[in-house]
């Protein structure tokens, strides 16, 4: 991980939609990076502050709206699991762009595969210290394969190699070829003691890989090895989506294509799911197409509002957190800023009765969103 100028240099060589601050390039996908902070902003305190909310404003509508930030227990979707797949959408977004401007220096694809591995394994690393507890440094209590970062490495690694090897066509074909291929692995592989096809928490195929090749690793819920086909189809839906962005087709065009895209993709997966139920902690293929649709129209909205028709200043908030997205989620993972928070307002919070946990939550986001504030004016960019 590098940051600063170092960093800085390296992104304005290999990345087409980055700009410092200050240096916005008239080309720049800002709805992109726009797109990328209303994601991570739900992840960093936003939802603490609409299950405040709820708390503080009990009623019927603010505790559905507080439910969609909750993760559904196995069967079925809250916009709070799109959240993930929102961001993997995005990788391969970024994907596109970065291997088209590489190409764009004449650069082969060897140098391309040595630093996509190597992003992986970093990510790899930092999954186990925000959620393995690789810094308790102890086997009995670490989970190599449980954190958010680890699905993003995968599927990020096996698209780049898909990108790299072949054209939109292709790698739709590939994208429907993993979909189909994790169904029937879903569905065909015998599980010890629960038989074929079972898809239940305690007993479906992809836990079992898992359990036989971590052991005592295996920890929670969450699907991995199998899934891999899973979180590299949700990156490649955002490849594709970036070689539409790449076109020469007008942004009008570019933006309608992106909502019958996505339309095509909910559609799909909405009758996928009669046969393959929607199960985001499998990340069975009706959720990866299912998500990836309504991730699809959030960046056709977001593209349409800002590089279309020209209203850039309302998603600035949004842009300093997307600018640096990764050191913020290590950050909030790592640190609880309710503490720091709490130095302004922790004597007013038995004062406000049940608006304490809005306050709080809210001030942590303030603090937050100010210290990426000043990374973005002092051009502290971390990327891998």
């Amino acid at each position: 991980m590098k940051m600063a100028t170092k960093t800085v240099q390296n992104e304005m060589n290999l990345n087409p939609n980055y700009a410092p601050a200050k240096e916005m390039r008239p080309d720049r996908l800002l709805s992109l990076d726009g797109l990328r902070g209303f994601d991570m902003l739900w992840i960093i305190g936003g939802q603490d502050i609409v299950r405040g909310l709820a708390k503080a404003w009990p009623g019927p509508f603010s505790t559905a709206v507080a439910q969609q930030f909750e993760h559904v227990p196995w069967v079925g979707l809250h916009l709070f699991d799109v959240i993930w797949t929102l961001f993997m959408f995005m990788v391969g977004i970024s994907l596109s762009f970065s291997i088209a401007s590489r190409r764009r220096i004449d650069q082969s694809n060897r140098p391309i595969y040595a630093h996509a591995i190597k992003r992986a394994l970093i990510l790899f690393i930092l999954g186990m210290v925000a959620q393995g507890n690789l810094l308790e440094f102890s086997l009995a209590t670490l989970h190599p394969f449980y954190s958010v970062l680890h699905g993003i490495a995968a599927g990020y690694l096996i698209a780049t190699i898909v990108t790299l090897k072949f054209r939109a066509k292709g790698q739709a074909i590939i994208t429907a070829i993993f979909l189909v291929s994790y169904w029937i692995l879903l569905l065909t592989i015998p599980v010890p003691g629960v038989g074929r096809g079972v898809l239940t928490p305690t007993g479906n195929a992809a836990a079992y890989i898992d359990t036989l090749i971590q052991g005592h690793f295996h920890f929670g819920e969450n699907t991995w090895f199998l899934s891999y086909l899973g979180f590299a189809s949700s990156v490649l839906l955002g490849v594709l989506c970036g070689e539409l962005l790449l076109s020469a087709r007008t942004k009008t065009v570019k933006c309608a294509t992106m909502y019958a895209y996505g339309a095509g993709l909910l559609v799909l997966g909405l009758l996928w799911s009669i046969w393959l139920p929607i199960i985001k902690l499998l990340w069975t293929s009706s959720f990866v197409l299912v998500a990836g649709g309504i991730s699809c129209l959030m960046m056709a909205t977001f593209y349409l509002i800002v590089d279309v028709l020209g209203y850039k200043k309302w998603a600035f908030p949004f842009t300093v957190i997307g600018m640096n997205s990764l050191a913020v989620y290590m950050a909030t993972e790592v640190f609880d800023f309710k503490k720091i928070g709490n130095i302004f307002v922790g004597q007013l919070l038995t004062r406000v009765g049940k608006w304490d946990e809005v306050l709080a939550s809210a001030t942590a986001l303030a603090v937050i969103w100010l210290i990426l504030y000043w990374m973005y004016r002092t051009r502290s960019f971390v990327n891998l």
